[in-house]
């Protein structure tokens, strides 16, 4: 089975986001980057298909050179093969992007098809929910979203979705597309054996033009810092008498 993953860079979940000046880009000076975690959970659930069933996963991202470190570690925790669409740095709107990787996959399929291509639900920073689904009409391929358990049946996937009052069950043909979610599985931590063996696997690099969208960015807004507020009741058992009070307040102590 073959098995594409394609994944984003985007800044470290929980860092503070600053904005440059004019609010038409992110301040990077201070800031971490990482995979985002729905798609650290969809390159999971890929190696363990290709362990499962035999098979070989190709990591995807577009971004600039320094997205070559997610490529890394998911070379780092099983994946076989990684891909670079490489860009400037600046921010691709989701049809640009999507573009872009139906080109490089088109590209990658000259002799066969990928059997499976897994996208994360949505992207930690934008949160679009486009890409994947712009990916599959492009491809002409099913895609199924907020993908919680996927299973390998002849010819075709048996996958669920998880909803307030139960599960849905989708059963889809190879090949397909599959936007997953965090949760679907628990990403192993790479080994340093796993380390040393990705620094030795080329990821090949793809030059694609941006595509023009008839998108054009205003500003980015920052979320307001909602700021939680601590009282100490005291120390001690001069701070049980304060701690009945509050359990009172809260109702939890019965009569």
């Amino acid at each position: 089975m073959r098995i594409l993953v394609c994944v984003k860079r985007v800044p470290a979940p929980g860092a503070k986001i600053v904005l440059t000046d004019d609010a038409l880009a992110i301040d990077t000076t201070l800031l971490s980057f990482a995979m985002s975690p729905h798609e650290e959970c969809a390159v999971e659930e890929a190696v363990q298909i290709a362990e499962n069933n035999g098979g070989t996963v190709t990591v995807m991202t577009l971004g600039p050179a320094d997205a070559e470190d997610q490529l890394r570690s998911s070379l780092a925790v099983g994946a076989h093969e990684a891909v670079l669409v490489l860009t400037d740095g600046s921010d691709w709107d989701p049809i640009s992007t999507a573009t872009a990787l139906v080109a490089a996959i088109r590209g990658l399929e000259t002799e066969d098809s990928f059997d499976l291509i897994l996208f994360g639900n949505e992207s930690a920073d934008s949160g679009g929910y486009q890409v994947g689904i712009r990916v599959a009409h492009a491809l002409g391929r099913p895609i199924v979203s907020g993908i919680k358990g996927v299973d390998v049946e002849d010819g075709g996937f048996k996958l669920r979705r998880d909803t307030p009052s139960g599960s849905e069950v989708y059963q889809i043909p190879m090949p397909a597309i599959v936007a997953v979610k965090e949760g679907i599985n628990l990403p192993r931590y790479p080994t340093l054996k796993g380390r040393l063996n990705a620094k030795k696997i080329d990821v090949q690099q793809i030059e694609q033009d941006k595509a023009g969208s008839g998108q054009k960015m205003i500003r980015l807004v920052t979320p307001d810092v909602e700021v939680s507020e601590t009282t100490i009741l005291g120390t001690g058992l001069e701070a049980a008498p304060a701690v009945v009070d509050v359990l009172e307040e809260l109702q939890v102590l019965g009569s």
